[in-house]
């Protein structure tokens, strides 16, 4: 009952991994605010009660901020506060860039990446007042690694990173923690994408003890976590520790020791910009290579 008597909004929560985080987050005692676009919101908050737990379904789309504030309004004053924000609606519309029409370019990021700053920017105050916040957001691979067809979906998703790594030093004061993960699950995104025994072995379920991981009490935070098939890891974004050019430096110098720039055996990870300038700062106080 990692979760018990918490208050939980998971939205995109009727299918695929949101859907798994609903039943978990219910079986480890949170009460569930469910947001879905989808009727379907009805009959699991339905089914949910009937096992004994505390839920309600709201028909919500995380992009029409009317909607998403009224609804936050509404939750509030049934709980008394949200504990939780399961950033989880998304959608996909894969398009080689060439081919990709202004409007699946907005649609993608309308959902994926303005979707949550409307839901974070509507709870974000509740949590503040309360001294208390959990916020995990669904990014992905995607936005780390690239996708063939997906320019839009990979900056949304990547957007949540930065947005991420910014709002976990505004909310640290607060005890808001921030958080991303990267699943890997057979969902509608992903069914025509693999085959059987593989989308077997990635079932949604095997995602959601890590989003109730990072919304809990001892939840780290400005993590990227990754998951699949029971299998979980972190990413971080790194930066090598680069050379002192001097101020003269030319592009054909940058060429002639691009291999020194990029040797990843001195990268490491800085938890906040200041951390890079201050790396910055340093390296010029070094003598330039090139004299």
């Amino acid at each position: 009952m990692r979760l018990n008597q918490k208050v939980a909004l998971i939205t995109g929560g009727a299918n695929g991994i949101g859907l798994a985080t609903t039943e978990r987050f219910a079986k480890e005692g949170a009460k569930i605010i469910l947001w879905d676009v989808s009727d379907k919101g009805n009959d699991i908050v339905e089914r949910l009660k009937k096992e004994g737990h505390e839920a309600i379904f709201k028909k919500v789309s995380v992009t029409n901020q009317d909607e998403v504030n009224d609804a936050v309004t509404a939750a509030q004053k049934l709980y008394g506060r949200i504990d939780i924000l399961i950033n989880n609606a998304g959608i996909t519309k894969d398009r080689t860039l060439l081919k990709m029409s202004k409007e699946e370019w907005d649609d993608v990021i309308s959902v994926n990446l303005t979707g949550v700053f409307n839901c974070t920017r509507a709870v974000a105050p509740i949590m503040k007042d309360q001294n208390y916040g959990r916020i995990v957001s669904a990014s992905s691979n995607v936005a780390i690694r690239g996708n063939f067809g997906q320019t839009n979906y990979g900056a949304a998703k990547l957007s949540l990173v930065g947005f991420m790594n910014s709002l976990k030093l505004e909310g640290a004061r607060d005890n808001i923690k921030v958080n991303a993960i990267c699943p890997v699950a057979a969902t509608r995104m992903t069914e025509a994408l693999m085959p059987p025994a593989i989308l077997e072995m990635l079932k949604p379920e095997y995602i959601s003890p890590a989003v109730a991981y990072l919304a809990s009490d001892d939840a780290p935070t400005g993590v990227i976590f990754t998951a699949a098939a029971g299998v979980y890891a972190a990413a971080q974004l790194v930066e090598t520790d680069g050379v002192n050019l001097g101020h003269s430096a030319t592009a054909d110098d940058i060429a002639a020791h691009f291999g020194e720039i990029c040797d990843w055996t001195t990268a490491k990870h800085y938890g906040q910009g200041g951390e890079q300038n201050a790396k910055f700062l340093a390296r010029v106080q070094e003598k330039p290579v090139l004299g």
